[in-house]
């Protein structure tokens, strides 16, 4: 961050980082966030003291020669106020955990009604994230009947981590300017720390939300009430709930450390994973435009939701685990669900288009390869040749076949405008057809790319 770096200059190299126009952020036009010379000598009064302000010889030409070049909210950033009730949480919660729960396995018999009751409040409390929050009603990515969407509502609450209306507000902010450094609530360009946790301690200017963003939540009467008084609902779920099942159980404090206090610490970092260890580690099968990536092993302490490439290239799938075999047991959830009408409308992405994505990333994979080696100064061998003239004749074809697919989505467009309602079976039937055979284009050039790939030695693995 500019604004960090220029705090732990000496003086002298302050003066000069001012007057050096290359060490100064670029985004000189966005609206609402240039700064003046005034701006930075008010910022720059409150953050260094009287003797080093005096010892500043900016003169005003130097100031003016920066003036519109500093983004205010990188320096915003810095002096960013402490957030103190979530701050508070999430460094106590921990810390009371890693020594309140050996205590108590050390000096307490614990019975296996409550490490069942632990178990299930973990996937109570975790899932109510993944269906409920993010699923549901950050991407709208299937309907759910009322008892559904109020008992995840009752579990998110459980989770205490912020209202729907936060939540979901900062997470379609996180997908619009995903990896942003000024926009992007918990960007993973602003490091692992950051992204994981440190974006809750402060209140920094990615983080205040006006909720215009979510107007399909806001007119909702329940997520209204747990918004005004969520503080009541946490309080209500997280004390009242557990220790009345403690109560049943006969062991209200071991319900109270385990199903309470351990559940809500694991479960918080196995959520926040997601924002961070996900942005960081594993494939990107189908786009690279983003820093997010697929992980199965994430995925196992997610419920799902490691598979983090797929979700941020298709964000409105109800599912992230496309593939049969990719462990997503939220996708198993809902789509059971489903089957007994509790859950309706699944919005997913057809084969073609995902097996699309991922040919395209391929083909992207390949040339970044051949150019890897031309940048490095050595003489393309004669396997690395034929490897470059196999994926340029595979490339031309597979964008002849993409054509093919875009003329057919057209023509289905114009075919279901023009017959009559008692004719489309028919339209849909021939349609079908003509889809099956571009699909299976699309496959026989992920076949081919796999065969080029292992000609030269490497292989490609399909997420």
């Amino acid at each position: 961050m500019i604004a960090k770096k220029v705090l732990g200059l000496p003086l002298k190299g302050l003066r000069f980082a001012i007057k050096s126009r290359d060490t100064l952020t670029k985004n000189t036009f966005t609206k609402g966030v240039l700064t003046t010379s005034t701006q930075i000598k008010m910022w720059l009064s409150s953050t260094l003291n009287s003797n080093d302000v005096e010892k500043l010889t900016v003169d005003r030409a130097s100031l003016t020669d920066i003036d519109n070049t500093i983004d205010i909210r990188e320096l915003e950033f810095t002096k960013a106020p402490i957030n103190w009730i979530p701050a508070t949480i999430l460094i106590a919660t921990p810390i009371a955990a890693a020594i309140v729960t050996p205590w108590y396995l050390a000096t307490h018999q614990v019975s296996a009604p409550v490490w069942g009751v632990f178990g299930a409040f973990m996937v109570w409390t975790g899932m109510s994230i993944t269906a409920g929050y993010h699923r549901l009603l950050s991407h709208r990515a299937y309907k759910a009947h009322p008892v559904v969407k109020n008992f995840l509502l009752l579990g998110s609450t459980l989770a205490v981590q912020g209202s729907a209306f936060d939540w979901v507000s900062g997470h379609r902010t996180h997908h619009r300017h995903v990896d942003h450094r000024l926009e992007d609530p918990y960007s993973a360009k602003r490091g692992f720390w950051f992204s994981h946790i440190g974006w809750m301690l402060r209140n920094y200017p990615s983080g205040n939300f006006d909720y215009k963003n979510i107007p399909d939540l806001t007119k909702d009467k329940v997520l209204q009430i747990q918004h005004k008084y969520y503080g009541l609902w946490v309080l209500a779920a997280n004390v009242g709930l557990v220790a009345a099942v403690g109560w049943l159980l006969g062991d209200v404090w071991g319900t109270l450390v385990l199903a309470g206090l351990l559940r809500l610490v694991l479960t918080h970092h196995f959520t926040f994973f997601i924002n961070s260890l996900c942005h960081m580690f594993g494939s990107r099968p189908y786009t690279d435009t983003n820093t997010a990536r697929d992980n199965f092993f994430l995925a196992l302490f997610t419920w799902g939701e490691g598979y983090h490439n797929y979700h941020h290239f298709f964000q409105y799938d109800y599912r992230n685990g496309v593939k049969w075999w990719q462990y997503d047991p939220t996708k198993w959830l809902i789509a059971a669900l489903s089957k007994v009408g509790l859950t309706t409308e699944l919005r997913t992405v057809d084969d073609t288009t995902i097996k699309h994505a991922e040919v395209q990333m391929q083909f992207k994979n390949a040339q970044q390869h051949i150019e890897t080696i031309k940048a490095n100064g050595f003489d393309i061998p004669h396997a690395l040749q034929s490897f470059q003239d196999r994926i340029k004749f595979e490339y031309d074809a597979f964008t002849q076949t993409v054509e093919e697919w875009q003329a057919l989505k057209a023509k289905t467009i114009e075919l279901k405008k023009t017959e009559f309602a008692d004719r489309l079976h028919e339209v849909d039937d021939k349609l079908k057809h003509d889809y099956a055979k571009i699909e299976q284009k699309i496959l026989a050039h992920n076949s081919n790319l796999k065969t080029a790939f292992r000609s030269i030695g490497h292989s490609t693995k399909a997420a």
